[in-house]
């Protein structure tokens, strides 16, 4: 019988030793491995933390204690053994166990995660009530070393320092995000871990002061207290994290049981604010992993025992398509620039990247700082292309409505997995990103129907200089078009007819357009004649356009929540002219939607052809607005 089949909480490790942890250890690597090779998911960041996993919940009393994940995607261990092992090969179905910690999910799960840089600031909001409760347990918050290029996780690292509690923070330092870390920050742990000399001084010297006679010891102690700084100084760059007024304990091996464990007893004895600096490998025990982890961050389906993706599209990504569109635009106009935050692999900006590299910026996991970063590059004439997912995008709300709107700034956003991604659920879907940019004045907003039309909008927004620009596209493969010629530019505001109908009009926008051109086929089947237009821009509408087919039912579909949407935008603007023509708005529902297979989820949302098709048809007869149906 295997060990792992043994856990059903973490307190059946605490009777396992060193050495039945470690067999333990390989078969959660085992078990990880053999299920996200089999549903996709995060490799990886879950390879490298196990023994840090085990180490964490073997000292700590959990679900008492409360330990929180930073961004969630290296949870994988710490679900299999919170009771959750015999559901694991549901990861990331349908109906199945989430990908990330979710509060509704398990009591282990003590806060529910997805974007980078949260733990810290809600751990010590939990610090917080602890204390004002009169409760007793420990608090710690995991981050990685990508989470703090972010400066949310500075803001809660320096109140925490403020207020003195007893928080214990661990740093997961793998020297990567998704892909290598960038910036001072990175470089500065990187000198800790590399810097053993200073550890074996502190560790020397003290044993030393300890075998001194009864009472020199304690002075010599203090003495060399008030030296210890500047011994740092002397070996190590400032240690940052002891000058914000944490215990700084490391750098530790973070594959090493026993280290952990005895480091993490001693800490789970000490007050104040603690900060535990951890060494792992991402992607560890498995070599395709480890030797590629960029690669193996998340991939699809793999082949367990070559290491091999399993490739099913032959069709260019919208990232692809974007990525290469970009360096083309780019290699005859000096002035663009690229900018990710720490996803050139994602965004595929990588072929940017490489290309012209001196153009490229990878500000690492700080979106705010991305968009203000741009916004100062476009005041002095740059034109640059801000390539940001969409539910990223979110944490920069301030700076694109302070910094870029209000100044009018024509910086270029590009958000790549607009809409529902799949199975990285709700934190990841891009569903409010045309709610969230319209409340925005300036900002003019738009979506391809098509790879090929991403280009001509790319092309579109680079041109266009009287203010910001958003483009927004889904995940995955285009729909397949052929992609020949230089991009065309496309007038603001300007929507495309495509078909013409006599019985009403669908409005679609970005990914939308190609399955209304399939409703349109399928009411023509039952004798209803409906039009399809492709919006192009849902800010400015076409107005124009709009006012031509006021005289006859309009239908408005969109891959965004319905509250303040597209169809939302049609309506207010029928509203402003005084029409009340009968307007139908598709798309997805007032609440956060759960993870699953993305056309699962369209289609349970009601955004394939045969349910929108339904819909309209009821939407007509309920309206008595097509006599040949509503006779039937």
């Amino acid at each position: 019988m295997k060990l792992l089949d043994q856990i059903n909480s973490p307190k059946d490790l605490k009777s396992f030793d060193i050495v039945q942890l470690k067999v333990l250890a390989q078969e959660i690597r085992d078990e990880i491995i053999e299920t996200v090779a089999r549903n996709g998911g995060h490799l990886a960041p879950n390879l490298g933390v196990v023994e840090l996993t085990l180490a964490l919940h073997y000292v700590f009393d959990a679900p008492k204690d409360k330990i929180i994940w930073d961004v969630g995607h290296q949870s994988y261990t710490h679900k299999l053994i919170t009771g959750r092992r015999a559901q694991f090969h549901t990861l990331r179905k349908y109906g199945g166990i989430g990908g990330f910690p979710r509060i509704d999910e398990s009591e282990y799960d003590c806060f529910g995660t997805g974007h980078a840089s949260t733990s810290i600031s809600a751990a010590l909001g939990m610090v917080i009530a602890r204390d004002l409760a009169g409760e007793d347990y420990k608090v710690v918050a995991v981050i990685g070393d990508g989470a703090l290029s972010a400066g949310m996780a500075y803001e809660g690292l320096n109140q925490a320092s403020f207020l003195k509690k007893d928080l214990i923070v661990v740093l997961n330092d793998n020297r990567m995000s998704i892909a290598k870390n960038v910036g001072g920050m990175a470089s500065y742990l990187s000198k800790i871990a590399t810097t053993p000399v200073y550890h074996r001084l502190k560790k020397d010297v003290w044993e030393l002061l300890g075998r001194l006679p009864d009472g020199m010891s304690d002075r010599a102690r203090e003495l060399v207290r008030k030296l210890k700084t500047g011994l740092k100084n002397l070996v190590v760059p400032t240690v940052l994290f002891e000058e914000l007024g944490y215990e700084y304990i490391g750098p530790i091996d973070g594959h090493d049981l026993k280290i952990l464990i005895d480091t993490f007893k001693a800490v789970k004895t000490m007050g104040g604010s603690i900060f535990v600096h951890v060494i792992t490998q991402k992607g560890k025990g498995y070599l395709p992993a480890s030797q590629n982890p960029s690669l193996f961050h998340q991939p699809g389906s793999f082949d367990k025992l070559t290491g091999k993706l399993v490739k099913t599209r032959k069709i260019p990504s919208y990232s692809e398509v974007f990525g290469k569109t970009l360096v083309s635009l780019a290699k005859k106009d000096k002035r663009i620039v690229a900018i990710t935050a720490a996803m050139p692999d994602g965004t595929g900006l990588t072929h940017f990247r490489d290309a012209i590299p001196e153009r490229f910026f990878d500000v690492g996991i700080a979106e705010q700082h991305a968009v203000t970063f741009a916004a100062g590059m476009a005041l002095k004439g740059l034109r640059p292309i801000c390539a940001i997912y969409s539910t990223f995008l979110q944490r920069g709300f301030d700076q694109l409505l302070h910094d870029v709107c209000l100044q009018n700034i024509p910086v270029i956003f590009c958000l790549d997995r607009s809409g529902v991604v799949g199975e990285d659920g709700p934190t990841h879907h891009g569903t409010f990103d045309l709610s969230y940019l319209r409340s925005m004045p300036n900002m003019v907003i738009c979506a391809p129907k098509d790879e090929d039309e991403l280009r001509s909008l790319l092309r579109t927004a680079i041109d266009y200089t009287k203010g910001p620009v958003a483009i927004r596209y889904p995940r995955g493969s285009g729909v397949g078009v052929p992609i020949n010629g230089r991009p065309k530019k496309i007038k603001i505001g300007k929507a495309e007819v495509l078909e013409s109908g006599d019985d009403g009009t669908i409005f679609a926008i970005g990914s939308m357009v190609y399955p209304s051109l399939e409703v349109s086929s399928i009411l023509k089947a039952e004798g209803i004649n409906f039009g399809v237009i492709n919006a192009r821009f849902v800010k400015p509408l076409d107005e124009q356009l709009l006012k031509q087919i006021t005289n006859k039912p309009i239908v408005t579909v969109e891959e965004n929540v319905l509250t303040g949407g597209f169809g939302s935008g049609v309506l207010e603007f029928l509203s402003s002219i005084g029409v009340s023509t009968p307007t139908l708005r598709i798309g997805l529902p007032d609440k956060f939607i759960e993870h699953g297979p993305r056309n699962f989820l369209l289609n349970k949302y009601g955004l394939t052809p045969k349910s929108m098709a339904a819909k309209i048809k009821k939407f007509l007869t309920s309206h008595y607005l097509c006599t040949k149906l509503y006779k039937t």
